[in-house]
């Protein structure tokens, strides 16, 4: 659930509670506001219209449910379907054979592009909606060896080894020549005490060694600092961004079809900046988050929901990867979706020892 947003105070009795969840699984169907006698129908309770009616109010009266037009059926509202998804939704696990697919297009033999191209084209298809992913900076990514070769006009060729699939070459620049074995010694350092960590943590940790302990550090150490800060130091490359598959499919919904509605939708995506934003955000969280309508601080999101899940390498969340659909989507199905789709995608980029 979002920072700073809460379900309501209010207590719900079980009948409200599954009244409120049979008309949402109406209305995430079809689209249209559900009148009591259809909710007494769905419900199958052995109460009267009337009865209905006098919960609906109440679900109305505490903003959990509206009325588009007068005369029209109850549609649930944001706060409604926050209620929901906090305190009534069961997700489904997924099917056994829709899990085996998964794992085989997420095969953790195919290099990081790749992977990260197919899950978020799995979760577009699979959701028929639109899957998004951030891709991870290449700092966020697991050491796993490092060498240093010297070259002419004081520059060493860094050569690092990411996740055991990517090799980057990095020239840096010093203040003097070194020889080989003193890169040597250097590489040994940083192979033997941080093989396995982030690169970005790593390059940290190294500055607060230095400062933690000025007086006592040797020559070699601080050269050990300064080329290491250079060579694990992210590159002008290496700026966040994301993937988007499948935004036309939000077109066949309803509440979506209003052309001036989607143009801005599709403008943000392309804008990116508030977008890579939110995904930001959402890397820091641990489990899924759900954000509907304009709980994502994005009035473009007036009409939509996305739901997210952090992938993690060695334990460290290196990016997100979610959905964005109608506020009328099957939560449950696509929580379990992109849930499973981010543990799967970690343990494909996971390097293997």
């Amino acid at each position: 659930m979002p920072e700073n947003t809460k379900p309501p105070v209010q207590i719900l009795n079980t009948r409200a509670q599954y009244l409120l969840k049979t008309l949402i699984d109406c209305y995430v169907s079809d689209g249209h506001p559900v009148g009591s006698r259809t909710l007494a129908e769905a419900a199958k309770l052995e109460i009267s219209t009337a009865t209905i009616r006098n919960v609906m109010a109440r679900l109305d009266h505490m903003g959990l449910v509206t009325s588009p037009h007068t005369s029209a059926g109850r549609i649930p509202t944001e706060k409604g379907f926050r209620l929901f998804v906090d305190s009534i939704l069961e997700v489904q696990p997924l099917q056994k054979s829709l899990l085996n697919r998964m794992k085989q297009q997420l095969n953790p033999d195919q290099d990081q592009d790749t992977l990260i191209n197919t899950a978020s084209s799995l979760i577009s298809d699979m959701t028929h909606m639109a899957g998004i992913i951030s891709i991870p900076k290449r700092g966020h990514l697991p050491l796993r060896h490092i060498e240093f070769l010297p070259l002419s006009d004081k520059r060493i060729l860094a050569i690092l080894v990411v996740n055991e699939k990517e090799v980057q070459n990095r020239v840096i620049h010093v203040d003097r020549e070194y020889a080989q074995n003193e890169l040597t010694q250097i590489a040994n350092y940083l192979n033997h005490n941080f093989s396995g960590k982030d690169i970005f943590a790593v390059r940290s940790q190294l500055i607060d060694e230095l400062k933690n302990a000025r007086s006592q550090v040797d020559d070699l150490m601080k050269a050990t600092v300064d080329i290491a800060s250079q060579a694990l130091n992210a590159s002008d490359n290496d700026q966040s961004d994301y993937r988007l598959q499948g935004q036309t499919n939000l077109i066949r919904f309803n509440e979506l079809e209003n052309t001036l509605k989607l143009q801005q939708l599709f403008d943000f995506f392309e804008s990116k900046r508030d977008m890579l934003s939110l995904l930001d955000q959402c890397i820091q969280a641990e489990d899924i988050q759900v954000f509907i309508g304009r709980e994502a601080g994005l009035d473009e999101f007036g009409d939509c929901s996305i739901i997210t899940a952090p992938y993690s390498v060695d334990g460290n969340a290196i990016g997100v990867l979610g959905v964005i659909g109608p506020t009328r989507m099957q939560y449950s199905n696509i929580i379990s979706v992109v849930d499973v789709t981010a543990r799967l995608l970690g343990s494909a980029l996971n390097p293997k020892i």
